[in-house]
């Protein structure tokens, strides 16, 4: 086939993934539900993104998942926040990396929309661990973290078993398989991903266990390819427009899980589906 130049960073991929000799099926996390529900930075609909209380909301709505985003501090630990910075979510300016944590736990996270929602701290990922451990599974968007740190906290929260690890970087690919080898690990799909060869070409390429991307990027050969090969698709619903129009339409693709801005609403939706 013709090789898109997206494809550049599935070569790279490929290269550090068959280095770190990781051909194995590794278990997913346990799960109540036949269709997976992925809340995006937490329920984020009355409490600010990324925060405790967006957590706790999502244990609530009674979601599958839980999604975070790791990143550092100057003092080397680790923290929850989206962006690099703290500009969109504090009245601070910076980057997490710069600061140390006691500043950063001293700079509260708020949405300038909604002030009734009140001011929150920065989350250590060992309180998320804690918050999260028996209630609900962690989708940990890897951002920008030591594997071997990371670890080892999911490891002494005693997490192991209900964290999958999106990868953002090839590098990251090759650590967690050396650190990690059990941990289940997850990429977006490529873009130029339209037909059963070019999945398949890209299972084949990938020790992957979940593929994840945008719903509208499927269509129904590629997921039957990868319903296939038992790689189940975890696909992104959230939008401006997110809704029932949406949810349908990413659920006649056959999709195994969404990753939803509005957890309860979709929760709710599936129920009356009679598919949940």
């Amino acid at each position: 086939m013709v090789i898109h130049p997206s494809f550049f960073f599935t070569i790279a991929f490929t290269f550090i993934h068959s280095v770190a000799g990781m051909a194995q099926v590794t278990p997913l996390p346990a799960t109540k539900h036949k269709t997976i529900v992925i809340a995006h930075r937490g329920d984020h609909t009355k409490a600010p993104e990324n925060t405790l209380a967006a957590y706790q909301n999502t244990i609530e709505d009674g979601a599958d998942f839980v999604e975070i985003d790791l990143r550092t501090t100057k003092d080397s630990q680790l923290v929850i926040m989206h962006n690099a910075t703290i500009d969109h979510m504090t009245t601070r300016q910076g980057e997490i990396k710069s600061f140390p944590l006691d500043s950063l736990r001293k700079i509260k996270i708020r949405e300038p929309l909604h002030p009734e929602w009140g001011m929150h701290t920065i989350p250590t990922f060992k309180e998320v661990l804690q918050l999260c451990k028996g209630k609900i599974n962690i989708y940990l968007d890897f951002k920008e973290a030591s594997v071997a740190q990371a670890y080892q906290e999911i490891i002494d929260a005693g997490m192991e078993n209900h964290v999958v690890v999106y990868i953002n970087e090839p590098h990251q690919f090759e650590e967690w398989g050396t650190i990690a080898p059990n941990m289940p690990l997850m990429i977006s799909l490529p873009k130029a991903v339209k037909t059963t060869a070019e999945m398949n070409e890209v299972l084949h390429t990938f020790d992957i266990d979940i593929l994840d991307g945008d719903y509208t990027e499927y269509n129904a050969e590629t997921v039957a390819a990868a319903t296939q090969k038992h790689i189940p698709i975890w696909a992104d619903v959230q939008s401006r427009e997110e809704g029932p129009d949406q949810w349908n339409a990413a659920l006649k693709l056959g999709l195994a899980g969404l990753q939803s801005d509005h957890p309860k609403e979709l929760i709710q939706f599936l129920i009356k589906k009679g598919i949940r």
